[in-house]
């Protein structure tokens, strides 16, 4: 596959709303408001930003303007149904208008909008939407596959975060996705939350990467268009199982300062950002190990890179022509790919808001996190 270099931004709105279509009696029927936030991935042709390397605090630029009109507005104004899939479609329009004539293929790869931090929905690059939510809980483990006196060898614990991904089947399933996946996961949460899970039947060994099939086994058949299962052991790593497919994020932060010397405003001076980067890889499963890659594995070969990048000045890295987002990538796909031969995809986010992915397999481009 060719590698596909996608921007990100996202954009945050305070808004009201009332939602109908849902069963009688839910409080999500009442006027109430949330802290949204918008986000969308998007291809920008050659020369289309305002400046080589500036498309992720373009896109940013065009997606705030998207969401002016719905800040500290009643949305039932503007919408005559605002659920967070018909939001998301609203934004989707919206950003094409301000996009028009900017971008390259795939053009606007997805548009997500959440609602709360616990629930979203998302248009993928073919329109179809996929609502998620998001649901934690505590529990023990210990991995039996492990070398000993790996630390995961040890009883230890998480509070574990899972996502749940769900296609939705027609439009009134996109006004009540959300209810699917809350009587779905309860079971879940009864049998996971303040348990050992080692001694769950199935769960024998739980990384993450086991816990995400086991929940897919139990979830598929009672879910209609599950999508995917995602799992967060840990702030910086989990694993995503789409019934077939094992792939695991790995993140590093790194503080960096660099010039962007293409720029034609203030972004020439020299300046510094909080680097925020996602190592995906996506592999077979070790039917002994319980895992694809060793999360500690990966964070190991990365820390030579990470050497280099960490308090250093990156437009001065060797073989770096610029320091922009879409560079960088570029050169850390040439750098590090090599050494962790299961990677297929990179985020960099200099900013919390904005940033770029590059992806080289089928599945990168297309998954959410």
């Amino acid at each position: 596959m060719t590698q596909s270099l996608l921007t990100l931004a996202s954009a945050p709105f305070e808004a009201a709303r009332r939602l109908s279509g849902l069963a009688a009696g839910l409080p999500e029927g009442r006027l109430h408001g949330h802290g949204f936030v918008a986000r969308a991935r998007a291809a920008f042709a050659p020369g289309a930003a305002s400046f080589p390397g500036a498309e992720s605090d373009d896109l940013a630029e065009a997606l705030r303007a998207v969401v002016a009109p719905l800040d500290y507005a009643d949305l039932n104004t503007r919408l005559e149904s605002p659920h967070d899939a018909e939001l998301a479609r609203w934004v989707r329009a919206q950003l094409a208008e301000q996009l028009a004539g900017r971008l390259a293929a795939p053009g606007i790869a997805l548009v997500g909008v959440r609602s709360t931090p616990e629930r979203g929905a998302d248009l993928d690059a073919e329109g179809r939407v996929h609502l998620w939510r998001r649901y934690r809980f505590e529990a023990a483990h210990q991995l039996t596959g492990v070398p000993p006196g790996h630390p995961c060898g040890r009883m230890h614990g998480h509070g574990f975060e899972v996502v749940l991904h769900a296609r939705a089947m027609d439009a009134e399933d996109e006004r009540r996705a959300h209810a699917r996946l809350g009587a779905a996961w309860a079971p879940m949460a009864e049998a996971l939350h303040l348990s050992c899970l080692n001694d769950i039947a199935g769960l024998e060994n739980p990384t993450s990467e086991m816990l995400a099939a086991w929940l897919w086994r139990r979830l598929a058949p009672e879910l209609a268009g599950l999508s995917w299962v995602t799992v967060h052991e840990t702030a910086t790593a989990g694993c995503q199982f789409d019934g077939i497919h094992y792939r695991i994020w790995k993140e590093q932060r790194f503080e960096a300062a660099l010039a962007l010397a293409r720029a034609s405003d203030g972004r020439r001076r020299l300046h510094g950002h909080s680097y925020l980067v996602r190592l995906h890889l996506t592999a077979e499963l070790d039917e002994v190990l319980g895992w694809t890659v060793d999360y500690g594995e990966v964070k190991a070969r990365f820390r030579p890179l990470y050497e280099q990048l960490d308090h250093h000045r990156l437009d001065a890295l060797p073989g770096l022509a610029a320091a922009d987002p879409g560079a960088l990538l570029l050169w850390l796909r040439e750098t590090f790919a090599p050494r962790l031969g299961a990677l297929d995809r990179i985020d960099l986010l200099p900013t919390p808001d904005r940033g770029a992915l590059l992806s080289w397999s089928p599945l990168g481009a297309a998954l959410p996190t």
